[in-house]
């Protein structure tokens, strides 16, 4: 469904993310009829986004040439974030297996990481692939808290991390083991910077509820992980980075534009909570936006980083 829609709208609160609207683009519901979408992941060749449909197991297809929404996939093992690999693959988490996939390009499903020291991971939540080729995903435990988004379950590893994979190997390794509830993640655009969001707050009274940033090494090890932002409204849960450095961070109240530093400069108003987004289209200047039952795009005069 086009149009403009109510409630939505731009709040500058730093005159730096003026430069980052376009003075009459405004905010588009391109679809509604979800439970809870999570997970854009735009396919450049073919100019269409999936998206995820968590409780209705199912991933989503928006076609940018027609407009149209299609069912890709259905069940999806309670899918939740999804990248795109080097060679243009999709890569998913999924909560009710608990693994990370990859779908080749025959339609068949890869599993990348299920266990860690032969343990079962929690619910893989979301995940990125570096230009080297590694894959980073995140295991908090919600996929497994209730049967909602995946299979009650208890924990075998028996605390959330953030791992990488070694594409080659398959090795995997802990690379952030202090996090409550590790959920989206995001390299800076020279990926010196990794990004790691922590939800612990829905759990834990007083948890935290920010983004950290840790220091990448060449081995892939991390340094670091001091806060850069905390959020002001709900929690900052999937995000993405544009080629200035700025994080586009969902939010209760929309999606959060912070500067390189962690400064809030200014939010894009959304009527529902917001999950994730990612930059699409030909130029990676228009945001995709999930929130709660719709997804939304709006376009901006800035461009994401390739691949997203």
């Amino acid at each position: 469904m086009f149009g403009v829609i109510d409630g939505t709208g731009f709040e500058v609160i730093d005159p730096a993310f003026e430069a980052c609207l376009i003075g009459h683009a405004r905010v588009e519901r391109l679809w509604t009829g979800a439970r809870w979408v999570e997970g854009p992941v735009w396919f450049a060749a073919g100019r269409y986004l999936l998206f995820s449909d968590i409780p209705n197991n199912r991933i989503m297809r928006f076609d940018e040439t027609d407009g149209s929404v299609s069912v890709f996939r259905e069940p999806s093992n309670n899918a939740n974030g999804h990248t795109v690999d080097r060679q243009g693959r999709l890569v998913s988490c999924e909560h009710l297996t608990r693994r990370v996939t990859r779908t080749e390009f025959d339609g068949s499903i890869t599993v990348i990481a299920d266990r860690f020291e032969g343990k079962r991971l929690n619910s893989p939540n979301d995940v990125i692939v570096k230009s080297d080729g590694t894959i980073w995903f995140t295991d908090p435990s919600y996929g497994i808290l209730m049967d909602y988004e995946g299979e009650r379950a208890e924990s075998e590893i028996g605390a959330c991390h953030v791992y990488r994979v070694e594409p080659e190997t398959g090795h995997i390794t802990i690379v952030a083991d202090d996090y409550v509830k590790p959920n989206g993640l995001a390299f800076s655009p020279d990926e010196s910077v990794l990004y790691i969001a922590d939800t612990g707050i829905t759990h834990t009274p007083g948890g935290p509820a920010h983004i950290r940033g840790h220091h990448v090494a060449a081995d892939g090890s991390l340094s670091g992980g001091q806060v850069v932002a905390d959020c002001s409204n709900g929690v900052f849960d999937g995000f993405r980075t544009d080629r200035a450095g700025r994080i586009w961070s969902s939010a209760a109240d929309g999606v959060h534009c912070l500067a390189p530093d962690g400064t809030l400069i200014g939010k894009i108003l959304i009527p529902e909570m917001v999950s994730n987004v990612c930059f699409g289209g030909p130029k990676l200047n228009r945001l995709f936006i999930t929130g709660t039952t719709s997804l939304y795009s709006v376009y901006l005069n800035v461009n994401g980083v390739s691949p997203v």
